[in-house]
């Protein structure tokens, strides 16, 4: 099983419209540790990115989403918009040219985008951000495809991992961003971007696992 151009336009709108049913979800949390403006951004930004998918929806997967990361540079406020901005572009790198992407393509992807992440951001596993879903998700991923796991039990297993990071920084104190300013106070609270990151494996997960 590969994952087609239509399945990863499949996938942004899914999680486009994830983003949107979350928005206030993601807003509060990032209320209680940052500047309340995480789901309100995210979800302008890829309404924007989706609105200029048909632009180029006949070009090749690396296209696509660097399509999707330019875009959110140019709207989400924030860290937001460099780091996932950032994120998509280098899945874009890593996916040029391809019209379909198997799960090892996939896994390379998922690398190239979090290291592009670690770089802008600058931050490390257990600093309380988005790095903490991505990772664990990244090294699973890796690890299912190794073992001879399916397309969609790769994926599932991926995403599994993320929401165990995600909720893993709830006891963290963060040391990046705008929550490191609470100091210890940041801690008892789930980072919002791990939560997006999660959110963003699990519609990968649902959408290209059936």
């Amino acid at each position: 099983m590969s994952i087609t151009r239509d399945d990863v336009i499949s996938w942004l709108n899914a999680y486009g419209q994830v983003l949107a049913e979350n928005k206030d979800y993601l807003t509060q949390l990032d209320s209680d540790i940052g500047d309340a403006d995480h789901g309100a951004n995210m979800d302008r930004g890829f309404k924007a990115a989706l609105a200029k998918l048909p632009t180029v929806a006949d070009k090749d997967i690396g296209t696509l989403f660097k399509s999707v990361g330019m875009t959110l540079v140019q709207t989400v406020g924030g860290a937001a918009g460099p780091l996932y901005g950032t994120f998509f572009m280098q899945a874009g790198t890593a996916s040029a040219n391809k019209m379909e992407l198997s799960a090892t393509d996939w896994a390379a992807a998922l690398e190239a985008a979090l290291n592009g992440v670690i770089a802008r951001g600058k931050a490390s596993p257990g600093d309380k951000t988005m790095i903490d879903a991505l990772t664990p998700a990244l090294v699973t991923l890796k690890q299912a495809v190794s073992d001879g796991a399916d397309m969609s039990e790769a994926l599932r297993r991926s995403a599994a991992a993320a929401e165990q990071g995600m909720k893993d920084t709830i006891p963290l104190v963060a040391r990046k961003g705008r929550a490191s300013y609470l100091g210890e106070r940041s801690a008892g609270h789930q980072d919002p971007g791990a939560t997006s990151s999660y959110m963003m494996l699990k519609a990968a997960a649902d959408t290209w696992g059936k």
